[in-house]
């Protein structure tokens, strides 16, 4: 079981930056591929990036490779989404999930509450 609770979301201007955390209970975080997914107003969930248990391998969309970094601090139990250049169409809810394996997509076994990103024209 892995509980996972998301936080560094906000109100930011288009081209800004924002850092969006998850931090994960559980002994076995190390374990785990982690990923993010976000879904905004109206539109289903999508896949955003992930990252596997060892860091070895990392995947992103197309709509936000180049733009943001996705790692992980097993010492923290945390992992990170950093988004720079951001644009309107990054806002949504943002969602860190786990799964024993990389996942490109959004079928993962564990979820957090959501973060909400607003990016401001």
């Amino acid at each position: 079981q892995v509980q996972l609770v998301e936080s560094g979301g906000g109100l930011v201007q288009a081209g800004g930056s924002l850092r969006l955390s998850c931090a994960a209970s559980g002994r076995t975080f190390s374990r785990y591929a982690m990923g993010w997914i976000r879904q905004a107003p109206g539109k289903e969930r999508e896949f955003v990036a992930t990252i596997s248990w060892n860091g070895s391998r990392k995947y992103y969309a197309d709509s936000v490779k180049g733009r943001f970094t996705i790692s992980r601090d097993d010492a923290k139990n945390t992992v990170y989404l950093q988004m720079n250049s951001l644009k309107p169409e990054d806002t949504a809810v943002y969602y860190c999930a786990a799964a024993p394996n990389v996942r490109v997509g959004i079928s993962y076994d564990y979820w957090g509450q959501g973060t909400q990103v607003t990016v401001s024209s």
